[in-house]
């Protein structure tokens, strides 16, 4: 209770400290609340959902929302899974030079493969996916490749009640020109409440063709399995 108390006390911290420099200043730092729910069916089949609302400050200011879900189906015990999704994203995005805000809305499908890997005190996430978006009078596909680690702190290994540190980095690859679309790289703090619950609190920082943004990112993972799962 009392690494819990911790915690929530660096979340406080970061919110605040985001709160002041969100409104001393215009900045390029915006701030995305993130759920993540993955639920086992059973020991093949498993349930990703997946809410994103993404700010351009604070809150309040939307950005983005990004919701999605998808089957996956392990080729291994819990491990090596492939994934079959779809996504929508509402985009409010500044016009150039200007306060207005042009609305836009895609659709997208999914596939993924997520393999995972652990060397002592580390473990390790690779993910693959490519997505067939669907934008106004335009189709795109992308590639996207993403490689995680966490490291656990106060314990060897990510059990109830550990503090960690994750890291993140993501490239995007455009299926046409330009290819390179973007590339995320992240730092976090955080907190294993138990096997099926996370909490993570950090910060991103996204680079593009001709722009940069700084996100700070607050994210809960959820992993309860279902009541039939076995």
């Amino acid at each position: 209770m009392k690494n819990f108390k911790t915690f929530y006390l660096l979340l406080l911290f970061i919110l605040l400290f985001n709160l002041n420099f969100t409104y001393a200043q215009k900045t390029d730092t915006g701030n995305w609340f993130i759920y993540f729910g993955n639920h086992a069916i059973n020991k093949k089949w498993n349930w990703h959902n997946e809410v994103q609302y993404r700010s351009y400050n604070l809150a309040g200011d939307t950005q983005q929302l990004l919701l999605r879900t998808g089957i996956g189906y392990n080729l291994t015990d819990n491990n090596n899974n492939l994934l079959l999704g779809y996504a929508y994203i509402n985009s409010k995005n500044y016009a150039a030079d200007s306060d207005d805000k042009i609305n836009s809305d895609e659709n997208r499908i999914y596939q993924q493969f997520i393999t995972r890997q652990n060397f002592g005190r580390v473990y390790i996430q690779h993910r693959y996916r490519v997505e067939e978006r669907f934008l106004k009078d335009n189709f795109k596909i992308r590639f996207r490749y993403f490689l995680a680690l966490n490291v656990p702190l106060n314990n060897r290994t990510m059990q109830d009640k550990t503090f960690y540190i994750s890291a993140y980095n993501e490239i995007f690859l455009n299926g046409d020109s330009p290819v390179f679309d973007r590339d995320r790289v992240y730092g976090a703090l955080g907190y294993v409440v138990n096997k099926n619950f996370k909490i993570e609190a950090g910060f991103m920082r996204q680079i593009q063709e001709k722009s940069g943004r700084n996100q700070f990112q607050i994210a809960i993972y959820n992993n309860i399995p279902f009541s039939n799962a076995k």
